[in-house]
C-alpha cells in the first residue's frame, strides 16, 4: 500500500546537513517539513563513527544554530588541555536526538521518518516494514551530498589475504590479545585518531607502523578557538593567513609562510605535505604523534599478504600476527563522484560548503538565504560553492572561493546582522565586539583589513597558474 504524504519541505538526510538547514528552516518560517534518513536515529554518519571519536574543532560551532552543543567548558587533562571542548560521538547523537524529538517533533510540524530509503521522486519505502510513500512537496532538500564514507562500512580498495587480521578503527576497543604490532592504514583524520588512540593505552609507539601514503597540512586546533581569550590565536591567525598568502612569491613559499605563521602544522619537518583536508589538531597531539617513528611512504596499499604488505612504490614485510586498522576511508572517494550543483536549482535544494571548515553553519545559510531571497540567482550568488579540498593546492581554490563568499556576506547589512548573531559563525560576534581602546586586538583587525585585498589579488594569479598548468599536463 502506498502512503501519500504532502509537506512544503521535504528533507532528504538527517544528519549534520539535514538537521542544520531544517533547524533554520524551522525557526525563519512555519512550514511544514518531512525528514526522511536510512538511519534508526538522526545524526548521519555519526550513528556509525568508532566509539572513541570527537570532534575536531570545538562544540562550539557544530551542530544546529538553535540549539548550544559546547558544554562551556575548558578541558583542563588531555591532548586538548587548555581549549573549548569537544564533544563525544555519543554527546553528538544524544544532542541530534534531542533537537529531532523536543524541538521539530514536539511542534507538530515535522514529520520524521527513520529507517527509510528515499527512491526519487517523492517516494521513499521503510526498511523495516516494506510500506512505501509517496510525498507532494514544495521544495526538495538533498541533504546527502556531502555524505562520506566510514571506516566500518566502507570498502577498501585494496585485496585482503584469507586469514589476516583487518579490522576498521571501530574494533580497536576490541582487541583481547597483544598482537605483534598494529598496522595503521591511512594518513588522514582518521589515522591520527587510531594512533592517538594506541598511544593513549600506552602501546610502544616501536610497535606502530602507521602507512600514510601522503602527508597532510593541517589547522592547529588553537587558531580555531571562538572564545576572547584566544583572540591572538584564531582571529590572529587569521590575518597571520591573509599577510602570507598576500606576500607570497610562489604557491610554494605561500605554503612556507602559512607554515611560519602557525596557520599550517605538519607532522614532520623533513617531508613536503601534498594533501590538505582541513583536519585540525593540537601541539599535543603533534608531539605524540612524532613519537611514531615508522612511517611507510610508499603509495597506496595494493595489497595486504599473509607477510607482507604491496603498496604502490614497493613492499614491507610484516607478520601474521600482526593486526591491521583500516582507516582508508577517504574525503576523496566519498565525494569524487559527485560533481557540484547548484545549491538552488527550481524546486531541488543541495545544501554544500559554501564557508570552508564549517557544513553546519553553510547548511544554516543556505536555508537563511532560501526562506529571505526570491531570485534564484541571487541566492546561487550569495551561497556560491566553495571546493572541497583534498591536494595541497586545492587550498587556494578553497579559500579563494571563500573570501570571496565573505565579501559579498558583508555588502548585505540583514545578512551581515543574521550571520553576525548565528552561533554557528565562529568569530564574527568575537570580532565585532572588539573593545576600539584594545590597541593589540584592533592592530589584528587592521592587518585583516589591509591584507584581505592583496591576498585575494594573490589567490586570483595562483589560481590562474594552476589553471594553465592543469592544461599543459
Amino acid at each position: 500500500m502506498n502512503d501519500f504524504l504532502e509537506t512544503d519541505y521535504l528533507i532528504v538526510g538527517s544528519g549534520l546537513v539535514g538537521m542544520a538547514f531544517a533547524d533554520t528552516l524551522f525557526t525563519e518560517t512555519d512550514a511544514n517539513i518531512i525528514i526522511i534518513d536510512r538511519y534508526a536515529k538522526p545524526g548521519g554518519h555519526w550513528n556509525l563513527a568508532y566509539p572513541f571519536v570527537t570532534l575536531h574543532q570545538p562544540s562550539a560551532y557544530f551542530g544546529v544554530s538553535s540549539k548550544e552543543l559546547s558544554r562551556g567548558e575548558i578541558d583542563h587533562i588531555g591532548l586538548n588541555k587548555g581549549m573549548s571542548d569537544l564533544a563525544t560521538g555519543a554527546e553528538l547523537l544524544a544532542y541530534f536526538d534531542d533537537v529531532m524529538r523536543q524541538r521539530f517533533l514536539a511542534s507538530g510540524r515535522v514529520q520524521y521518518f527513520p529507517m527509510c530509503e528515499y527512491e526519487g521522486d517523492g517516494k521513499f519505502r521503510s526498511k523495516l516494514t516494506g510500506k512505501e510513500h509517496s510525498v507532494g512537496y514544495k521544495k526538495l532538500v538533498d541533504a546527502t551530498f556531502l555524505t562520506i564514507a566510514v571506516p566500518s562500512t566502507h570498502t577498501p580498495n585494496f585485496s585482503i589475504a584469507p586469514g589476516v587480521s583487518f579490522m576498521p578503527i571501530n574494533d580497536l576497543p576490541k582487541v583481547t590479545n597483544k598482537p605483534a604490532g598494529y598496522v595503521v592504514i591511512g594518513g588522514g583524520k582518521t589515522g591520527i585518531d587510531a594512533c592517538l588512540w594506541l598511544l593513549e593505552r600506552e602501546v610502544d609507539p616501536d610497535d606502530i607502523t602507521w602507512i600514510r601514503s601522503r602527508d597532510a597540512w593541517l589547522l592547529d586546533r588553537a587558531n580555531t578557538q571562538p572564545t576572547e581569550e584566544f583572540f591572538s590565536f584564531s582571529v590572529g591567525s587569521l590575518a597571520a593567513q591573509y599577510e602570507a598568502i598576500g606576500g607570497a612569491t610562489s604557491i610554494e613559499d605561500m605554503f612556507d609562510r602559512l607554515e611560519e605563521g602557525g596557520y599550517l602544522v605538519r607532522l614532520d619537518k623533513n617531508i613536503r605535505p601534498s594533501m590538505f583536508h582541513a583536519a585540525t589538531i593540537s601541539q599535543g597531539e603533534i608531539a605524540q604523534l612524532q613519537r611514531i617513528r615508522n612511517i611507510v611512504r610508499m603509495g597506496h596499499v595494493k595489497a595486504i599478504e599473509a607477510d607482507h604488505i604491496v603498496l604502490a612504490e614497493g613492499k614491507i614485510a610484516i607478520s601474521e600476527n600482526h593486526v591491521h586498522v583500516d582507516c582508508s576511508a577517504s574525503l576523496e572517494r566519498s565525494f569524487g563522484h559527485k560533481p557540484p550543483v547548484p545549491i538552488f536549482d527550481g524546486n531541488c535544494i543541495t545544501p554544500q560548503m559554501i564557508r570552508a571548515y564549517q557544513p553546519a553553519f553553510s547548511a544554516s545559510m543556505a536555508a537563511y538565504v532560501e526562506v529571505n531571497y526570491k531570485d534564484e540567482a541571487e541566492k546561487n550568488r550569495l551561497c556560491s560553492l566553495v571546493p572541497l579540498p583534498n591536494n595541497d593546492v586545492d587550498f587556494i581554490p578553497m579559500t579563494l572561493a571563500m573570501m570571496m563568499n565573505q565579501f559579498n556576506w558583508t555588502q548585505d547589512k540583514s545578512l551581515r546582522q543574521w550571520i553576525k548573531n548565528n552561533r554557528l559563525d565562529g568569530f564574527t560576534k568575537l570580532i565585532s565586539s572588539v573593545d576600539q581602546d584594545d590597541d593589540e586586538k584592533v592592530n589584528i583587525l587592521k592587518r585583516i583589513q589591509s591584507n584581505a585585498m592583496p591576498a585575494i589579488t594573490k589567490l586570483q594569479q595562483f589560481n590562474v597558474e594552476l589553471a594553465e598548468g592543469a592544461k599543459n599536463e
